[in-house]
């Protein structure tokens, strides 16, 4: 933190004084930036040859050909760019007692009566939700996706191996790009979180009403004299 922080108040003990709250390093801001833009670049490339009305995206990549050889590759960088993520944040988006009680009052949520509703750690219920859900997804569709990637799968699998994974891809796909808008909309719906992308630092105030009990297990451990790095 870059000052002193009271706790129980919300406020820093100099009134006056920007109070900020390191969340993320830079190389998880890098790590995060390079999975996004995949995901996006993913999902252009897979609507591309999803269906023909939606084959003028292709142009973004050079035409249909160049299409069907760049998605497959993009979706290998994604694949790792979100391992390095989960080996991050995996710990911090174990479930916890009190997940259960947010998710329990998401219409206090979506109605902004935060007053009502539990402490919380680095991340709540939905975001976990994201994280998981990305998680099993993206399994999914590296692994479907290999196999329809006949250029070097082809000879391991058989037809109706490739005709199931191609509707499984299709869903998890869909399924992948209805969380990411999730994702971003919460992000631009709650003041102050695309900050923590950006300059990965949040303002003590946006730490005390949205992750209390992170914020206290920070504070905590700075006042015994422990550091407490970003993730």
């Amino acid at each position: 933190m870059s000052t002193d922080y009271d706790v129980e108040k919300g406020d820093s003990v100099h009134p006056g004084k920007p109070v900020t709250v390191d969340r993320y390093t830079a190389g998880a801001r890098v790590n995060h930036w390079i999975t996004a833009i995949s995901l996006v670049l993913l999902a252009l490339s897979g609507l591309a040859l999803f269906h023909p009305r939606l084959f003028f995206l292709t142009g973004l990549f050079g035409g249909g050909p160049l299409t069907r050889i760049i998605h497959p590759w993009i979706g290998v960088l994604l694949f790792f760019s979100f391992f390095g993520l989960f080996l991050r944040f995996w710990k911090a988006n174990l479930w916890k007692r009190e997940d259960g009680t947010w998710l329990a009052r998401i219409r206090d949520v979506l109605t902004g009566h935060e007053e009502r509703l539990p402490e919380v750690g680095k991340y709540n219920a939905g975001q976990k939700f994201v994280f998981w859900s990305m998680s099993a997804l993206i399994i999914v569709l590296i692994t479907t996706g290999l196999i329809i990637w006949d250029q070097y799968f082809s000879v391991f699998t058989t037809i109706e191996q490739k005709r199931w994974a191609v509707l499984i891809h299709a869903i998890a796909a869909i399924c992948a790009i209805s969380v990411w808008i999730i994702h971003v909309y919460a992000a631009i719906w709650v003041r102050g979180t695309i900050r923590a992308m950006t300059r990965g630092s949040v303002t003590g105030g946006w730490a005390w009403r949205h992750h209390r009990k992170w914020l206290r297990e920070l504070v905590g451990k700075a006042s015994k004299g422990k550091s407490t790095p970003a993730e």
